[in-house]
């Protein structure tokens, strides 16, 4: 096999949980051409990622203010170059049924396509594992089904491009904020896509005036730009102003960083010594860039969705699998035993 692509259409999250997957494919085929096909709403996750030879972008009618006829034509436009590069693979690692991602791939007319039950139609199919498991785990069972090596788990991996960390560290220079050994800088990213997965202003905000009591540390705020109630993209502009205010009146060291896009959220992430969020894609980007992290879960699976980067973590799961059930106490002591090191 010369020429591989990797299909991912998904969320972020899952995107860098497939960076791994990059590197074993890199360690079994080394001079293969190996790329990727992402949408636009996640391919930032994969910058300047050293595996890949090239990442092609496509747009989900949903994510583009332009007209639908004028998305499918770009997609189909995408789909002949790509099927000009005659691949021998095409990758679906996604689980579940990937019809879409499918059609995709036999649009491109590679020589094989392999993927997870219950897919139908494959060439390779790999049996779906009930089993929960690590999702880059799981991914990496494609590799033995097509007679390669799998290898070892490498971390997952993502690259801030220079001007976005740049333009972070100006911020925090505005702001009169100098991290330090004796001043940490943590990411606090206050948003999370299911209800249960949601810490309350209050909570962010006693949790920040502990950590800088008891350690000096001044605080990045992220959130998800726009109206809670907006029915495509909700955000948390409402409760990063509650949290924001009530900062103030303390005076505690907190820049406020809006991320409209994804790069600067991951170039915002790139400058902070740790961080603290609930799960979701914000979590795997700081994974991937390497940061010691205390997670909150909710209802969502930590066998499977736990971080898979270089740096340590702590996942704090309540038996409510509710995060508003995780208290101050948890997630401050949490942080300070990360912090000197307790947790690796």
């Amino acid at each position: 096999m010369k020429r591989v692509l990797i299909i991912r259409r998904d969320n972020i999250g899952d995107l860098v949980c497939t960076t791994p997957l990059f590197s074993a494919l890199r360690e079994a085929l080394p001079n293969a051409y190996l790329a990727a096909l992402v949408n636009s709403y996640n391919a930032e996750a994969l910058h300047d990622n050293p595996v890949l030879d090239d990442v092609f972008v496509y747009t989900k009618a949903k994510h583009s203010e332009r007209s639908k006829l004028r998305v499918w034509w770009d997609t189909w436009r995408l789909m002949r170059s790509l099927r000009a590069k005659q691949f021998d693979l095409v990758l679906l690692p996604s689980g579940g049924d990937q019809a879409h991602a499918l059609k995709l791939a036999r649009m491109i007319k590679p020589g094989k396509v392999a993927g997870f039950a219950p897919t139908k139609g494959l060439d390779v199919t790999v049996p779906a594992d009930n089993k929960p498991q690590l999702e880059a785990e799981r991914i990496l069972k494609l590799l033995p089904a097509l007679g390669l090596r799998r290898g070892k788990l490498s971390p997952a991996s993502t690259f801030a491009r220079n001007e976005e960390r740049a333009a972070a560290r100006m911020a925090l220079v505005q702001a009169n904020i100098e991290p330090g050994p004796r001043k940490p800088l943590i990411g606090l990213h206050i948003s999370a896509r299911k209800p249960r997965q949601r810490w309350p202003a209050e909570r962010f905000v006693e949790l920040a005036a502990r950590l800088n009591k008891a350690t000096g540390a001044a605080f990045m705020l992220f959130w998800s730009p726009g109206d809670e109630d907006h029915p495509q993209h909700p955000g948390d502009d409402r409760k990063a102003r509650e949290i924001i205010a009530a900062c103030q009146e303390r005076n505690l060291p907190l820049l406020p960083y809006p991320t409209e896009r994804l790069e600067q959220l991951i170039g915002g992430l790139s400058v902070c010594q740790s961080v603290i969020c609930s799960d979701g894609g914000a979590m795997h980007l700081a994974a991937g860039l390497g940061k010691p992290m205390v997670c909150l879960f909710g209802n969502s699976d930590a066998k499977v969705w736990a971080p898979c980067g270089s740096a340590p973590f702590k996942i704090l799961q309540p038996a409510s699998q509710t995060v508003a059930d995780i208290s101050v106490d948890e997630v401050a002591a949490t942080w300070r035993r990360l912090h000197i090191g307790q947790i690796r």
